[in-house]
């Protein structure tokens, strides 16, 4: 039996889930239009992303320019959960995602926003196909060349994310502070160490509130 049990510790929210982290909470509804693409900016869109039978296929390479031409960052082709912005509550974004072996040093999804720095959460692929907490803590082992369906929940009042693989919790951290908020997910290169070619597939894109 699936069930949730929400547990109030030190006036924060920990979400503790079995078999489906979304019960409990509401969909929001969520359209072609709220979800934004980034991509290189000297580059067609079709050259770095397709869209074909409800799967979102983004690619990206190592010496792409930058999503802008005043942008320092490292190269992107990704989709910002547009409208949706949050700077308080308990909100969850879930998402079936496939990465192809070879794909490394990729930010795959993302909280961005902050108090403190310009993300929350920063979930990587790293070789033999690992999702790493930035390029830190372990989340997952062996996601190469499989859909996983992934959730992250921010609890922006109590301070804490969770993440989520295949309805399983995987990781648990404290965030960084409130800010402008909003979920993201494809590829994003890392500072270093990143594999030349880089893709990420989506499907099935949702985002919740409690």
């Amino acid at each position: 039996m699936f069930f949730l049990l929400l547990l109030c510790v030190d006036n924060s929210l920990e979400v503790v889930a079995y078999g489906d982290p979304t019960l409990g909470f509401s969909p929001v509804p969520l359209t072609q239009a709220n979800l934004k693409l980034q991509k290189p900016y000297d580059i067609p869109l079709d050259q770095r992303y397709s869209y074909e039978h409800g799967i979102h296929r983004l690619w990206v390479y190592a010496d792409d320019k930058p999503h802008e031409p005043t942008s320092h960052t490292q190269p992107r082709t990704e989709i910002r959960i547009s409208g949706l912005d949050y700077n308080s509550g308990v909100w969850q974004f879930e998402g079936y995602g496939f990465v192809p072996n070879g794909t490394s040093g990729a930010t795959i999804a993302q909280i961005h926003g902050a108090a403190h720095g310009a993300t929350t959460l920063i979930l990587r692929i790293y070789n033999s196909g690992e999702m790493r907490y930035y390029s830190r803590d372990l989340v997952a082992k062996n996601l190469y060349d499989k859909w996983f369906r992934l959730n992250i929940i921010h609890d922006v009042d109590g301070g804490t994310v969770s993440v989520f693989i295949d309805g399983k919790k995987k990781f648990h951290t404290k965030d960084k502070g409130p800010g402008d908020l909003y979920f993201k997910c494809g590829v994003y290169a890392a500072p270093a160490n990143i594999s030349y070619y880089m893709e990420s597939r989506w499907r099935g894109i949702k985002i919740y509130r409690l």
